[in-house]
């Protein structure tokens, strides 16, 4: 197994509509939100963690392999190729390949040939020029949306909360990379490139059922932003 290539992927994430990534705060604070969003340490600015990414596109793959009810909705792993023939045998090793397995299944991943973790995600900041635009125009880079529950008998809200969102429109560098370890692994970077569609399709970070977290990939290559455009995860359309 040798280091071939590394293949990256750059370009820009486009928020479609207000995304909440939580921050994990215990703390209460008064007149704030309930649930406030991540954001940089240093410049209180929101950012995309590369491992929200990471974790989604992985748990699309492994949904659209139809494998999530041999392993009870846990990752796969390794351990899982002894009982896999065919096709699930192909994607299991491709997103084990790129995603990584568990250092539990050691014995597996070198009988199967699966190696170290290939793809890398980088934190996505906030685009330098929309930061800057932002700031000109007096945008804000947060909104606090209000949601409540309704007694389905009385007609009447309850049990209000407040949650903080980066607003749509926000833009965030995107910056990807895949090593590719032998000859026979260029196809990973498609099946990767798969992964970053279904998240278009879907949704990341929290609450994404109620609208959160829309979002569009706008890559720097001309030739990734065409390939990408005409992938068709589903054969029925969708």
């Amino acid at each position: 197994m040798q280091l071939l290539s590394i293949k990256e992927i750059k370009g820009k994430i486009v928020l479609k509509s207000g995304l909440h990534i939580g921050a994990g705060d215990t703390e209460m604070h008064i007149g704030g939100t309930d649930n406030p969003v991540i954001k940089h340490p240093l410049t209180q600015e929101p950012y995309i963690p590369g491992s929200s990414l990471k974790g989604k596109v992985r748990a699309l793959l492994e949904m659209k392999s139809g494998m999530m009810i041999k392993t009870d909705g846990k990752p796969l792993h390794a351990g899982l190729l002894k009982n896999l023939t065919g096709k699930e045998e192909h994607e299991c090793k491709s997103i084990l390949k790129i995603f990584g397995s568990g250092g539990s299944d050691a014995e597996a991943i070198a009988e199967y040939d699966i190696g170290p973790t290939r793809v890398s995600f980088a934190d996505c900041p906030l685009n330098e020029e929309w930061r800057q635009q932002a700031q000109t125009k007096h945008w804000g880079f947060f909104e606090v949306k209000s949601e409540n529950s309704i007694d389905r008998i009385r007609g009447v809200a309850q049990n209000p909360r407040f949650t903080e969102r980066v607003v749509s429109g926000a833009e965030f560098d995107f910056s990807a990379t895949l090593k590719l370890l032998n000859s026979n692994e260029e196809a990973l970077f498609d099946y990767l490139l798969l992964g970053l569609k279904l998240l278009e399709m879907d949704a990341i970070g929290g609450s994404g059922s109620r609208g959160y977290g829309r979002i569009e990939f706008d890559f720097d290559d001309s030739e990734i932003k065409e390939k990408f455009k005409n992938i068709q995860p589903f054969a029925m359309g969708g």
